[in-house]
Formats: structure tokens, sequence, C-alpha cells
């Protein structure tokens, strides 16, 4: 099974065709009341540990031994069964991962959408 996931700042509009909206950042986006934000789910669990968010910071220096780390909290039985989760509560449809970070390439939804897409074939 194809999964189409995507990802987006919170603080770009919602678009119609976006499906499942997952927001995957720890904390709540800076400046967005709750109630502004557009999501079907907010999965703080998911989102790095506070220590590796902490660490990384979000300098780009530090993306390869982020990348690995985060992959690496992911693989704990709780991560994958709350990545199981988003996929069958998505039912098919898109899912958007919403995350607050300015830098587009270097952050955890780019990390969290490669590992629930699963490996390239």
């Amino acid at each position: 099974m194809t999964i189409t996931v995507d990802i987006r700042r919170a603080y770009e509009p919602s678009q119609a065709d976006e499906g499942y909206r997952v927001l995957v950042d720890r904390l709540w986006p800076r400046g967005i009341a709750k109630a502004d934000l557009v999501y079907d789910l907010w999965c703080k669990d998911l989102a790095p540990s506070s220590d590796l968010r902490q660490w990384f910071g979000h300098q780009v220096e530090k993306w390869p031994e982020f990348s690995k780390r985060y992959r690496a909290e992911l693989q704990t039985p709780e991560q994958q069964g709350r990545i199981h989760d988003i996929i069958s509560a998505a039912k098919g449809q898109r899912i958007t991962l919403i995350y607050g970070a300015k830098d587009r390439e270097h952050n955890q939804a780019v990390v969290l959408a490669a590992e629930i897409k699963g490996p390239e074939t």
C-alpha cells in the first residue's frame, strides 16, 4: 500500500486536499491560537524527545546526527504503534504532518514522513 505523506508549516493556511492533518511538534507552535490551526490530531508524543529537540536546536550542521537519533527513537514499539495508529486513522487519505520550524528541509516532520512512507522500493 502506498501512503502519501506531505509536510506543511503550521503557519501556512490549510488546503482542502491535505487529508488527515497531524501536528507533530512537542510544543504548540508559537503565536497560533488552538482554534486557528486546522488539525485532526496533535501527536506530541511522536515528536523528538525534549533532550533531542533541545540538543538539535535547529542547527543545520547537527542535521545528520539528529536524523539518525530521531529515527532510532521512532523504532520503539510505542512509537511504531503511534505511527500505525495515524496510518489507520487516515483511512487511506493523504497524511499531512504539520510542524512549526522555520526550516522546511531540516525538521522532525521530514524524518517522520520518511518513516511513515517506509523504505523506498
